[in-house]
């Protein structure tokens, strides 16, 4: 008599005689376009019972493999050298190698070390908070953030230079990550997440057109920010800046943040 398998991997299941085994990768920077290229190569190599499914929103992308065979050690087998083939690929780029969003990676993070985090937002106008208490668990480690919309409430609530918001503008380094201190003083927050931008579709000059975003995050005592320049509608804008602000400080916790060239946006 043939023994049945124990499933004990909610990725894995059995119809018949055929095992399915499921694996994700989740990466993050890569517009749809752009990710057809760099993983043709991988993909030509597939054999016929891995399946392979792309999904790109706001520069976040799962791509999920789905095998599917006899021999379930076998198989299991092949779907972990393609993952970690995957993983190869994106080594910088990965968010997760599991079926989680940006925001369960954070809060996983943030949870297993103790840490606490705030969100100072301009152009985002709450949606950073929002994103992240759609996970569950996320009032352990959550503590609020400021949707400072006008110059007058980043300076009178988080302490934003006035002199520096008169001679850089509210959309800029200086002012962003004095929002980030800001608010991390005023919660007493281990981290924050600063953004200050142009969403659009008004508002945008010749040197800071719409889609121009500024963030910043903070661990401790390190600071760190970056210049971006989205494209697509407001939603899109706000979204995408979401994704990266939450993404700039996975980095940083992990200790993998790579520092952006100094931007000159003067």
């Amino acid at each position: 008599m043939k023994k049945k398998h124990d499933i004990t991997n909610p990725e894995e299941a059995r119809i018949g005689d055929h095992y399915t085994e499921t694996r994700h990768v989740v990466i993050y920077g890569y517009t749809r376009q752009e990710l057809s290229k760099v993983i043709r190569h991988f993909e030509a190599q597939l054999p016929e019972f891995v399946k392979i499914t792309i999904e790109n929103t706001h520069l976040v992308t799962n791509i999920t493999l789905t095998g599917e065979n006899t021999g379930v050690e076998l198989l299991r087998f092949q779907m972990n050298r393609y993952h970690n083939n995957l993983n190869s690929i994106f080594t910088r780029d990965v968010v997760s190698m599991e079926n989680k969003t940006v925001a369960e990676v954070l809060g996983g993070l943030l949870h297993e070390r103790e840490l606490t985090v705030a969100c100072a937002e301009s152009c985002t106008g709450g949606n950073l908070a929002h994103r992240i208490v759609q996970v569950p668990g996320s009032s352990a480690y959550f503590l609020g953030s400021v949707v400072s919309y006008s110059n007058d409430v980043k300076a009178r609530v988080l302490g934003v230079s006035r002199s520096d918001i008169a001679n850089y503008g509210a959309v800029s380094k200086e002012v962003v990550e004095d929002m980030a201190k800001g608010v991390a003083t005023l919660m007493r927050s281990d981290c924050a997440i600063a953004t200050s931008g142009i969403a659009g579709p008004d508002g945008g000059t010749p040197l800071k057109p719409v889609g121009t975003v500024w963030i910043a995050v903070k661990y401790g005592d390190k600071v760190v920010s970056e210049c971006l320049h989205f494209k697509g509608d407001r939603n899109t804008v706000i979204e995408s800046a979401s994704n990266h602000g939450m993404v700039m400080l996975i980095n940083l916790l992990r200790n993998s943040y790579i520092v952006q060239e100094e931007v000159n946006d003067d």
